[in-house]
C-alpha cells in the first residue's frame, strides 16, 4: 500500500525561501551560500514541464537535488523506499508554486518526480550539488510505485 505524507517529511527538507515585493515586481530568493541547506554548488538547471504530464522516477547515488519552482505549479513526490522492495511504501508529498515558495531538499539515494498541475507550463530550478553525471542517476517510468500515484498521468 502507498501511503502519503504531507507533513512531517522523512525524505525530504523544506527550506521557506523570502520574496521581496513591490511595486515593480518581485524578488524570489532561492539558495545562497551562507544558507545552512547550501552544500555546495555542482550545477543549476531548470526543467520546463507541461501540463499533465509527469517526470518521474529517478534516483541519484551522489547529487543532491534543491529544487524551487519559478512558475507555475508542481506537485513533488520522494522516498528512500525502492519500488516492489516492500509492501508498504511511504512517500513525502509536497505542493510548490507561488503559494508555497520554498526550497526542497532532496537527499542523494531517493527515488523522486515530479507532475505539472494547473493549465500552464511549470519551471523547476534544481541547483544541484554536483555536476550532472549520467553513470549516479536511474530511472524509471512514472508507474514503477503506483499506476494511479500521479493526478494526470496519461494511461
Amino acid at each position: 500500500m502507498i501511503y502519503l505524507r504531507g507533513k512531517d517529511f522523512n525524505t525530504i527538507k523544506i527550506f521557506p525561501k523570502r520574496q521581496i515585493l513591490d511595486e515593480r515586481g518581485c524578488i524570489h530568493h532561492m539558495l545562497r551560500s551562507d544558507d545552512e541547506e547550501f552544500l555546495q554548488f555542482g550545477e543549476i538547471y531548470f526543467s520546463e514541464i507541461y501540463p499533465g504530464q509527469v517526470k518521474a522516477w529517478h534516483y541519484h547515488e551522489k547529487m543532491v537535488l534543491n529544487y524551487l519552482v519559478v512558475c507555475g505549479r508542481v506537485r513533488l513526490l520522494a522516498t528512500t523506499e525502492a519500488p516492489s522492495k516492500v509492501e508498504d511504501v511511504y512517500i513525502d508529498e509536497i505542493f510548490l508554486g507561488p503559494e508555497n515558495h520554498v526550497l526542497v531538499q532532496v537527499p542523494s539515494g531517493c527515488w523522486n518526480g515530479f507532475e505539472c498541475i494547473g493549465n500552464e507550463p511549470a519551471l523547476v530550478a534544481n541547483c544541484a550539488s554536483i555536476p550532472h553525471d549520467p553513470e549516479e542517476i536511474k530511472r524509471l517510468g512514472p508507474d514503477a510505485f503506483d499506476e494511479n500515484l500521479w493526478f494526470n498521468h496519461a494511461r
